[in-house]
């Protein structure tokens, strides 16, 4: 049985509406000590995986989430929505320096392949489209740059001062995709426009990961810092962002089946959500 599919059939359902009721019932069992964690890690990510495809596909078809509210805002609650419901889920254990930091050396080169065709694009836009996509981007070589180099410094010595550098690039060049994802939505040319932000947006999909791979080694205050440095936060450029292109990136790398990939990317965007990225 598809609880999900119930839903866009019915004629009163609105995002309000599931929101409220899901967050009832985590609030509820809460309340009586039962977490989302105890029916099982596996079970409840599926679960939440289904649940947040319902949430954020009903906001493209609910039309008491328009204007009010805008879609972004209902979207961001829906994701802070997920979030609370993965935060049983997410492990307690992290992962040792000499591992993530291998794994974050890992995603270099394809974060250098993204960078490049971010590049590439220059010769094919207009000249007003140019002036744009280049001011948005004018940093990217330099900063993913500089953070291969901090990033295999960190593999060759996981100690405390050189994570401390790779936190600090990782959120400059996290701020600097955002922020450029943001002006390339304003490019006129509507071909144009969303070439160049599915470009950035395989950059930043790399970055984020990335950026997942930090966090998860970084300490409760190494992670307010670093979070008080996003001035330009997940929930802003959330809306210019296409999920499966993210997935598909995420499954190509680690070889791993789309639904997994899924999974773990709503596991790392809840954590960030939590975190205040």
């Amino acid at each position: 049985m598809n609880v999900f599919s119930n839903i866009w059939q019915h004629p009163k359902t609105s995002v309000a509406g599931v929101l409220i009721a899901v967050g009832t019932i985590a609030g509820l069992l809460a309340q009586t000590g039962v977490t989302l964690g105890r029916m099982g890690t596996g079970t409840v990510v599926s679960f939440v995986g289904a649940l947040s495809a319902a949430l954020l596909g009903l906001l493209a078809r609910d039309p008491e989430s328009q204007p009010a509210e805008g879609s972004s805002t209902a979207k961001l609650r829906a994701w802070m929505l997920i979030a609370l419901l993965l935060a049983g889920t997410l492990p307690t254990a992290g992962c040792t320096g000499s591992s993530v930091a291998q794994d974050i050396v890992n995603w270099t080169p394809s974060l250098q392949s993204a960078v490049t065709a971010v590049d590439s694009i220059a010769a094919t836009l207009d000249p007003g489209d140019l002036t744009v996509f280049s001011t948005a981007t004018a940093s990217f070589d330099a900063l993913s740059n500089l953070f291969v180099v901090q990033a295999k410094a960190y593999l060759a010595d996981p100690s405390a001062p050189t994570l401390l550098q790779v936190q600090n690039q990782i959120v400059a060049l996290q701020q600097q995709v955002n922020t450029a994802l943001l002006t390339v939505a304003k490019i006129t040319n509507p071909t144009s426009q969303q070439h160049v932000i599915a470009a950035v947006q395989a950059v930043a999909a790399i970055v984020t990961a990335i950026l997942a791979l930090v966090q998860s080694v970084s300490s409760k205050s190494d992670i307010e810092r670093m979070s008080a440095q996003s001035a330009v936060k997940l929930g802003r450029v959330e809306p210019l962002l296409h999920e499966g292109a993210t997935v598909r990136i995420v499954a190509a790398h680690y070889n791993e089946p789309l639904p997994v990939a899924e999974q773990q990317m709503l596991r790392a965007r809840a954590e960030m959500m939590r975190a205040g990225f």
